[in-house]
């Protein structure tokens, strides 16, 4: 048995139980024995503050946000869907708050697997790993998807067959992944920085459109609230379908935000990540509340949950285009006729970056998976720009299931997809929460104290406990609709129960479970004592790559600034 850690802040290494080579990462590509071949088993550190910065603030804007709040307003009603975005927001800060506060003291290349690795049990890192992996490579070739249908927006698919324009957005996203971190970083700081703008811009213009600024210099105020109402009765009538409402809201919130905790996986390729990753936990908050707390609240004053363009778009084309939008419906209830064009580009270009960051964090979860020992070491490898070439490669090959596209009846497929997605998301959320809920014991019972960490969760332990049970409570009743279909039933039907939407939406649960008490059984893992967790390995070696950036900064500060960095400073620098 390992001697108990204790925190000492002259020693950075403090006592260990076991070392953990694997994790520690070089600047340079290069290890402790800088031998050729360890060369080629680690992530360069490249990317640069202000683009972690813009990754994190743009990371959950997607087509959630502008197409899924559509659906729920439609079913729950403009107060419902305040309610639910603003409690799953709390919820999605109480993740990021937990996970700034482990990557902000270890920032491992494995991202949050290898906090679950460490601080919980080696089979709950397993199982958190391969859960995130197959979350990505479900959702990366729904979003290739998802762009050739944006696309049927101005061209239809008779004319042209969509697999043209999925071949295209696939050639371009491995292209971009593969010609190193440096490249896709400077590459999805400007799509996130184009992002941020149109979501100012849809703010702007939610307000003074609810302000009668429009052509049509109609007013709409809180006048949807009242009719038909800030509420749709869900399911049941009365205060039941009210809470009902509510409650349905919880599940398109969650998929809309889920994304956010991308900040983990980019912890290992991150410069100075103790300045950068609790900058961009605490701009999570803010983000939260502008862009979705915000919007979502002037949304409700633009668009009636009865609205029948509202509901004629979101039944056709597969619900992802422009049409399915409920700000591309407010725009037409206003009388503007050329900005539903100018935002259905502007959703291609999230749907885009989503499928890009997304084979960024299928590939970067294969490598973590590998480093941990629970994947085949050979996805380890790196070419010398840093890319783990064969952990992206089997992501890639994975994306080919987006030619299914081509085919119309697929779309019902890509449908249960999401409900997969979804709950893999959510499982992500809840191990993260456990990890560090280990962490702040293990930390404590080290005597690790609060100023030792470069952030700390604002409501700490506690708060991540009750995320936690949150959490669960959604996971556990995210199909609590399929059981009302007797009452949901049309008049002279028969009441059927969907299996399929019923499997997909529950089936991560029994495989998280299976994978975790598999690797458990056949491993012989135990869970980690607090006074026996290891919060030391790999983390003097991170110190001295912290110590070395930040000598470099200070010999390069009052220097001329690059074209770059003047551009940002001047513009989202500031602002931001």
């Amino acid at each position: 048995m390992a001697a108990v850690n204790t925190y000492n802040p002259a020693s950075s290494e403090g006592s260990q139980e076991k070392v953990y080579p694997d994790d520690v990462v070089n600047i340079n590509g290069a290890d402790n024995n800088d031998d050729a071949d360890s060369m080629h088993h680690h992530l360069h550190r490249g990317l640069k503050a202000r683009q972690i910065t813009m990754i994190a603030i743009g990371g959950a804007i997607g087509t959630g946000l502008i197409i899924g709040t559509g659906k729920s307003l439609v079913q729950a009603g403009p107060a419902p869907l305040f309610i639910g975005y603003t409690l799953v927001g709390f919820l999605c800060f109480l993740v990021m708050a937990a996970l700034g506060e482990m990557a902000a003291w270890l920032p491992l290349p494995s991202g949050f697997t290898g906090y679950a690795t460490r601080f919980v049990d080696p089979a709950l890192g397993f199982c958190l790993g391969w859960n995130y992996w197959f979350k990505y490579i479900i959702v990366t070739p729904n979003n290739l998807t998802a762009a050739s249908l944006v696309i049927q927006y101005w061209t239809p698919r008779d004319k042209i067959n969509p697999g043209v324009f999925i071949a295209v957005f696939l050639v371009c996203i491995v292209a971009i992944n593969y010609f190193g971190v440096r490249f896709f970083g400077e590459f999805e700081f400007w799509l996130s920085s184009i992002k941020v703008v149109v979501i100012l811009g849809l703010i702007l213009l939610s307000l003074i459109l609810a302000c009668g600024g429009g052509p049509t210099h109609h007013a709409t105020g809180f006048e949807y609230w009242k009719n038909p109402g800030a509420f749709h009765e869900y399911i049941l009538p009365g205060a039941g379908g009210r809470f009902l409402a509510v409650w349905s809201t919880f599940t398109t919130a969650v998929f809309a935000y889920l994304g956010t905790e991308l900040v983990g996986v980019t912890v290992g390729e991150a410069a100075n990540p103790r300045k950068v990753i609790p900058r961009a936990i605490k701009l999570t908050f803010y983000r939260i509340l502008l862009f979705y707390v915000v919007l979502i609240f002037l949304l409700g004053m633009l668009v009636p949950y009865n609205s029948s363009d509202l509901a004629k778009g979101i039944a056709t084309n597969g619900g992802s285009t422009a049409a399915s939008s409920p700000f591309v419906v407010a725009i037409k209830l206003s009388g503007i006729k050329v900005l539903p064009g100018i935002l259905n580009a502007c959703i291609l270009i999230f749907v885009f970056s989503a499928a890009n960051s997304d084979l960024y964090i299928a590939s970067r979860t294969l490598f973590g998976l590998a480093h941990e020992h629970k994947a085949p070491h050979f996805f380890t490898y790196t070419d010398k720009r840093g890319v783990p070439v064969f952990a992206l490669g089997l992501s890639v090959a994975f994306c080919l299931l987006a030619f299914l596209g081509v085919n119309t009846a697929s779309y019902t497929v890509f449908g249960y997809f999401v409900n997969l997605v979804t709950m893999f998301g959510l499982l992500t959320w809840i191990s993260i929460l456990i990890s560090h809920i280990y962490f702040v014991n293990a930390r404590k019972a080290q005597n690790i104290p609060d100023s030792a960490l470069a952030y700390v969760a604002p409501l700490g332990k506690w708060g991540s406990v009750g995320a936690l049970i949150f959490s669960i409570l959604i996971a556990f009743f995210k199909g609590f609709a399929l059981f009302a279909y007797k009452a949901t039933a049309k008049k002279g039907t028969t009441p059927v129960f969907d299996t399929r939407t019923f499997v997909t939406t529950y089936l991560g649960i029994p495989l998280y479970i299976i994978m975790f008490f598999g690797y458990k059984f056949i491993m012989k893992t135990k869970v980690i004592q607090p006074e026996t967790a290891d919060l030391y390995s790999g983390k003097a070696r991170i110190d001295a790559e912290e110590a070395e950036f930040l000598a470099a900064e200070a010999e390069k500060k009052g220097g001329p600034e690059t074209k770059m960095e003047k551009i940002y400073r001047r513009t989202l620098g500031n602002l931001f």
